[in-house]
Formats: structure tokens, C-alpha cells, sequence
């Protein structure tokens, strides 16, 4: 499946794309010296994957009817959100300067009614997935086909309320749901499997009911191949990827170091992590 109202660029990889994204994102980062940009690099390619494979939306027109719905439950993750809806036209390119900025439409935590293309505002973790369950329920009972993916961080499947979620969308029978785990071990207070006793994950959802992959979230062609999949799925279940990333992925100085939760860039590294991007372009 292909986003079926993206015009310009339409030969682009999805590489290129992703590629873009990390762009856009350190750039934004460099405005303000800081941000969440490990996460940022890290998610690109399940953005890249998701904005221009599988969403249906009119960048020209963010409130269509008619589009899928991207559900940010992650709104610190917002300079990545804000990088891939720059990159598919939703977002100017020249407002990155602005990023941050009293009066911006990119505050550094992501609200909806601040920036085209930001369908909730995210922040108090735990709540998105329950906001996308209500979501899909609705559009399904308006007689819509639209499908509702809400990206959420492995540090919320240690909330109640997530788990809630997950019950309510098997009750519902949701199978135009698809929840995006960026699972990338890395919270507030440590590593995520360091938080809560772990194991696979993928197993849990589904015996809880849900049509569950696990995939690596830095594999384009494994996170498409999930996202079609998904998709494609013929029982009335919702439907969950677990996407393992890496943080900082596509900046090697950055992936090498010790990884925290926020990874602090230093000011003559923004320009660094732009050079080393800039030479390892796609084709």
C-alpha cells in the first residue's frame, strides 16, 4: 500500500525519506540546543514507513474526513513528529527555525492545537492508546474505513491504564487499530527492562487477543513488510508492532556513546551529526 494523495517526491525511497526526517530533526534540535532527538533518530523509519507507505491523508488539507489517523502518545517524541509531517508537506520547511520558539506551531512537547497534523496532545504518558481505542470505535461506528495508528513508548506498557486499553480494543474487536510499540529500552529512570519484569513482548498482546508482530523498527523493508501485514490481517482483532530501535540511529558517534533516556548533544556536535548525514545520503 502506498499513500494514495502524496504528490511531490514521489520517487523517493522511503531511505530518502527517512533519511530526511533525521535531517529535519537535527536541524530543529541545533535551533535549540537540545531535544529528544535519540528517540527522534531512532523512530525515522517507522515514520518514513508510516507517512509515505502506509497513512492516507491530503497534506494540503490536515483535517480531511477522510484520512488515517497518527496518534502521538509519545509528546516529547514531538521533534519527530513535526520532521516527518515537515517532510510529507503537512509543515513548512522554512518554520524549523521557529521550533521551540515563543508563538511556534512546534512546541518542544507536542499539543494539538498548536501544529497541523498533531491529532493529540500527548505528555502524561499511558493515555494514548486509550485515546486511539475511543478513536476507532468512533470512526467505525460512523461507517468509516479510516484506520487509527497510535505510536506509543515501551515505558507506557508499565501503565494501567495502556493495559486497559489493550482489553477495551479486543472487546471492541478494533481491527482498524494498530498500535506502534517504539521499544528502544530506554526510560525517565533507566532502561525500560531494567523498570518491570520483561519478556517477549509480542506473546503478551497476543494473549490478550491482538494480532501481534515484533520486528527490528530500523528494518524499512521489516517494518513494511509488518505495517502491510497488519493491514492485510483477516480476523476482526487490532493489531500491534513491536518495533525494537536504536537510539541516535544513523549518527555513529551518537549510537556509540552511553545512551540515556535524553541524550545531550553538545553545540559543535549538531553540525557534526548534519556532516556525517549529509555524506551518507541515500541514492
Amino acid at each position: 500500500m502506498t499513500n494514495q494523495t502524496q504528490t511531490t517526491g514521489a520517487n523517493m525511497s522511503l531511505a530518502q525519506r527517512a533519511w530526511s526526517i533525521r535531517r529535519h530533526a537535527l536541524r530543529m534540535g541545533e535551533v535549540q540546543g537540545q531535544g529528544y532527538i535519540g528517540q527522534a533518530l531512532g523512530v525515522a523509519d517507522l515514520l518514513a514507513a508510516s507517512y509515505f507507505h502506509a497513512l492516507r491523508y491530503r497534506p494540503g488539507d490536515p483535517e480531511w474526513e477522510g484520512r488515517d489517523r497518527f496518534y502521538l502518545s509519545i509528546g516529547h517524541y514531538a521533534i519527530a513528529l513535526y520532521a516527518a509531517l515537515i517532510e510529507a508537506g503537512v509543515l513548512p520547511e522554512d518554520e524549523i527555525g521557529t521550533y521551540g520558539m515563543d508563538d511556534s506551531r512546534m512546541p518542544m512537547s507536542g499539543m494539538a492545537s498548536y501544529t497541523p497534523g498533531m491529532e493529540i496532545t500527548g505528555g502524561s504518558l499511558g493515555h494514548g492508546l486509550g485515546i486511539a481505542v475511543g478513536a476507532a470505535l468512533g470512526l467505525r461506528r460512523k461507517g468509516g474505513d479510516q484506520r487509527v495508528y497510535n505510536l506509543l513508548s515501551d515505558g507506557e506498557l508499565g501503565e494501567g491504564s495502556t493495559w486497559e486499553a489493550v482489553m477495551s480494543a479486543v472487546q471492541w474487536k478494533l481491527d482498524n487499530l494498530i498500535a506502534l510499540v517504539d521499544f528502544n529500552d530506554q526510560q525517565a529512570d533507566g532502561k525500560t527492562t531494567d523498570a518491570l519484569a520483561r519478556g517477549p513482548e509480542a506473546p503478551k498482546w497476543a494473549a490478550m487477543g491482538w494480532f501481534a508482530q515484533e520486528v527490528d523498527g530500523n528494518d524499512l523493508s521489516a517494518v513494511v513488510a509488518a505495517l502491510d501485514a497488519a493491514r492485510d490481517h483477516p480476523e476482526p482483532q487490532p493489531r500491534v508492532i513491536i518495533c525494537r530501535t536504536k537510539m541516535c540511529k544513523g549518527v555513529p558517534f551518537l549510537e556509540h556513546r552511553e545512551i540515556t533516556h535524553f541524550v545531550r548533544v553538545e553545540a559543535d556536535e549538531w553540525a557534526r551529526a548534519l556532516a556525517h548525514l549529509d555524506a551518507e545520503r541515500p541514492l
